[in-house]
């Protein structure tokens, strides 16, 4: 028996915010416990300890994973472009699909770089009337071939490994434009930071497109929600909606309600059957 563990069987039982306050103690020091370990760790029932990872978890503290419970992740860089357009394919298209549903003919929009805006193309160009305003090499590639749409790319310092530009000179021509809605990418957010980056030059960027849209949609997978990058972009409270895939806990999905009052879980579809993104 650990020396934790006899310590906690000669105390009085401690009550449900104490109990909550020692498990944040650990997950700081070990990052991530399984339910096992917390339940030896304070003699309790598996319902109690998944009770507490809920709570914890509703109020952006903590994050569950399969069998156990995590602390926030930094992150230091992101994943390039061919890297991140391999995995949770069902998934991006899933958003791409629910995050299109919010773009009207004759809209002015931004997409933002990354992956599952790539997603978003097919949808859009089976509109009639569009500008689509971008930073994204592979969304000016694709959307060119759609003659019916109007393109801007917003220039800038070009990030070769994600096939976008950033940087002042970008985030300059933005402040030029207004957009109907603007789709907002994160490579890490959570509830307590909202979302952040690792990279500063991606940062004006994005409050310039936020402070230009007449609505902002934040669209994040589940998978990178509980990871948080150095440089802040808003809090999800910034955002008039925020899609993401229904991999997002409970709990969590709770939390976030109370900060963005239109969030949005896209399902998969069923046989999981889609084409690679490009």
């Amino acid at each position: 028996m650990t020396s934790s563990q006899e310590s906690s069987q000669e105390r009085p039982p401690l009550i449900p915010d104490q109990r909550r306050e020692v498990l944040l103690k650990h997950l700081r020091r070990e990052g991530v416990l399984s339910v096992q370990q917390i339940t030896q760790l304070f003699g309790v029932s598996h319902m109690t300890v998944r009770r507490d990872i809920a709570e914890l978890e509703q109020q952006g503290l903590v994050y569950s994973v399969p069998g156990g419970v995590r602390i926030a992740n930094g992150m230091r860089s992101e994943p390039g472009f061919a890297a991140k357009s391999l995995v949770e394919q069902p998934e991006k298209h899933a958003m791409a699909r629910e995050a299109a549903t919010l773009v009207r003919e004759g809209m002015t929009v931004y997409l933002d770089a990354g992956t599952t805006m790539l997603a978003m193309i097919p949808a859009l160009t089976e509109h009639a009337a569009l500008t689509v305003v971008t930073n994204d090499f592979n969304a000016v590639e694709q959307l060119g071939r759609a003659r019916h749409i109007e393109v801007v790319h917003v220039g800038g310092r070009v990030e070769p490994d994600n096939r976008s530009t950033v940087g002042p000179l970008a985030a300059a021509t933005v402040r030029q434009l207004a957009f109907d809605i603007a789709f907002v990418s994160a490579s890490s957010w959570d509830l307590l930071r909202g979302v952040t980056t690792p990279s500063q030059d991606k940062v004006e960027v994005k409050r310039a497109v936020m402070a230009s849209a007449a609505q902002s949609v934040l669209v994040a997978g589940a998978s990178k929600y509980g990871t948080f990058g150095l440089y802040k972009v808003a809090p999800l409270s910034a955002f008039d909606v925020l899609v993401t895939d229904a991999g997002l806990a409970g709990a969590a999905a709770d939390g976030i309600r109370a900060e963005v009052q239109d969030l949005r879980l896209a399902a998969p579809a069923r046989d999981g059957a889609r084409a690679e993104l490009p």
